[in-house]
């Protein structure tokens, strides 16, 4: 697993606008994936931002803007008004669409190529979930969370990557999650999907590389909101989750199916990272040379995957004796079996 972990923690409440320069000085990836600065100056990139209206989406619009990018700003078709797209910034579009159809997707990477003249950059912040057990979950939702985690992202990439092959590159940033690495109890189709999601960019990295075509997995832990000049409306208090209601064996307090709903009340705005933070951070992600397959944002999600892929490495370590015998163990079966190795030995 390539793994980069940059601080985007902070601790005071509010972290400075994406509209100041200055709040980049401390804030770079490590070296080794060539991010922007002096020996590789960032060019000016067109973006199309899916679910631009959403918890990170709207933070990354604004700093890409910041930094004179261009941006073409998606917000949800059954969410957003075309009005409330519009007048964002001189050097930003705004348009809806519903990921889970892929008509709406081709209409966004059509219009976008004609105003802008171009695409480089396509991220996908969008993304919608169910917390309850998963014998509560009717097929409805989980269908839903398929179709918009999983489907969507694939409608973007297959809308997209002619465009991109053709021009001979590209930068794909699929936003994924903690629960794309670990299971959490009451998000089980949700992280479901997005296990489906890493395996989808993982193979596809293999197949697009020739091309010139990058993609990489942005895993956020636990994120806060937190950009003081932010005039747009409240996100809720779960964000793109809605809560369903528990059956009788799932709603007693310390129901492990409700460690979602808990662990989301608990944290509130005690979240550590920052979104304005990961937002300029996930541009430097985007102009440098060699970005990673996964980059982890937040000491959460560093840690929690991290432990995971440790225990999965301890289990693997305790059992594999059971189907993989060492070449010692090989050979002093196969000497045991020998005709009359008994009788020499007694």
């Amino acid at each position: 697993m390539d793994e980069q972990r940059v601080s985007t923690e902070t601790d005071t409440r509010h972290s400075p606008s994406p509209s100041a320069r200055d709040r980049n000085s401390q804030l770079q990836l490590p070296l080794s994936c060539d991010p922007p600065g002096p020996q590789n100056p960032p060019k000016e990139a067109t973006w199309i931002i899916f679910g631009a209206t959403g918890h990170m989406g709207r933070s990354l619009v604004r700093t890409a803007l910041a930094h004179g990018d261009k941006v073409t700003a998606v917000g949800r078709a059954f969410e957003d008004s075309p009005e409330s797209m519009q007048d964002w910034h001189p050097q930003c579009m705004g348009l809806l669409c519903d990921v889970r159809v892929r008509e709406t997707v081709d209409d966004v990477v059509t219009k976008a190529i004609a105003h802008w003249g171009r695409v480089d950059i396509i991220a996908n912040c969008s993304g919608y979930g169910v917390i309850g057990a998963c014998e509560d979950q009717d097929d409805y939702e989980i269908r839903n969370q398929f179709d918009t985690n999983f489907m969507g992202t694939l409608n973007i990439i297959q809308a997209s990557l002619p465009y991109f092959r053709e021009n001979s590159g590209g930068r794909y940033l699929i936003f994924s999650s903690t629960s794309g690495s670990l299971g959490v109890p009451g998000l089980g189709p949700y992280c479901a999907t997005k296990y489906a999601v890493e395996g989808l960019i993982e193979s596809m990295m293999y197949e697009i590389d020739s091309f010139g075509i990058k993609a990489t997995l942005v895993e956020p832990g636990l994120v806060r909101r937190d950009d003081p000049d932010d005039d747009s409306p409240q996100l809720p208090a779960f964000g793109h989750f809605i809560v369903k209601s528990a059956s009788e064996p799932y709603a007693s307090p310390t129901a492990p199916a409700g460690h979602a709903k808990r662990m989301l009340q608990w944290i509130s705005d005690r979240q550590r990272t920052s979104a304005v933070k990961s937002a300029e951070l996930i541009w430097q992600l985007a102009h440098c040379s060699y970005p990673p397959l996964r980059f982890l944002l937040g000491t959460y999600a560093v840690e929690s995957i991290r432990d995971r892929l440790r225990s999965i490495i301890e289990e693997i370590e305790d059992w594999k004796y059971l189907s993989f015998p060492s070449t010692a163990e090989e050979a002093a079966m196969a000497t045991a079996a020998e005709p009359g190795q008994q009788d020499d030995d007694a």
